[in-house]
């Protein structure tokens, strides 16, 4: 079931996009070579609870970390860990909150400093992919069209589109009804309504499509090993344009 959300729970969405853009730029200001996706998480946790609101991901499903920290070839729900990031990594940070009975979710893959020429492609397109999936998420479109937006972008640049995971639906719940694939075809899919509050979330490969499930039950990996990028933002669905609750002005800035 579709739950459309009011103005009022549109506002405090809001403010948890609002917590998670913060977070996210806290944690990208930290990330170089030699620190840990451990030490990262918790500086996260910290940051998140100095805001007044309670890490989303913590314990959700047994899940044991305040972020998803999913390195090169980890598609998402990697583990932090004591891996040390090393240059010419990538690590995608998804980070969620809790505040005031909803949820807040968002990501952003980050480069450790230099990246080889085509993974900075990847992230690029990825990131540009979103915002094309974006455009479409307009009262009367359908879930198809932001997926043939994200899946034609990408493809026609040689990159893949994981099949597997999708984006969701936002509210008291993390994952609430529609999926949202980042494939699929024009005019098809659920038909995306005034007050719906979506998350899109570009998850593309620099190799094959094809993923495979970590024995730990969380993390999704590359079958064929190559980098993978995801970014994430939360989209009130309206007439006319969407409405983007995330922002990744913060990390831009302290990227500049």
């Amino acid at each position: 079931m579709i739950k459309l959300k009011s103005e009022e729970e549109i506002g405090v969405l809001r403010e948890n996009a609002l917590m998670v853009s913060k977070t996210l730029a806290e944690v990208g200001r930290h990330i170089e070579p030699g620190i840990t996706t451990k030490e990262l998480d918790v500086i996260a946790e910290k940051y998140i609870r100095s805001l007044g609101a309670v890490p989303g991901f913590l314990g959700y499903e047994g899940f044991p970390g305040t972020l998803c920290m999913s390195v090169n070839d980890v598609v998402v729900h990697g583990f932090p860990s004591g891996y040390k990031l090393k240059e010419g990594d990538i690590v995608s940070v998804d980070c969620g909150t809790i505040y005031r009975g909803f949820y807040g979710d968002s990501a952003y893959t980050f480069p450790v400093g230099k990246v080889a020429p085509r993974v900075q492609q990847l992230l690029d397109a990825t990131k540009q992919a979103l915002e094309l999936g974006i455009r479409q998420a307009v009262a009367g479109n359908r879930t198809g069209d932001i997926g043939e937006a994200v899946q034609t972008y990408c493809e026609n640049l040689g990159f893949s589109v994981v099949r597997e995971m999708v984006g969701h639906g936002l509210g008291r719940e993390m994952h609430e009804s529609p999926e949202v694939p980042n494939y699929g075809r024009r005019g098809h899919g659920v038909k995306l309504r005034e007050g719906m509050v979506i998350c899109i979330e570009p998850m593309i490969n620099a190799g094959r499509k094809e993923v495979y499930l970590d024995e730990n039950g969380w993390a999704v990996h590359t079958a064929d090993g190559a980098p993978s990028a995801h970014f994430e933002k939360t989209v009130v669905v309206r007439h006319g344009e969407p409405e983007v609750l995330t922002t990744y002005e913060f990390i831009e800035k302290e990227n500049c």
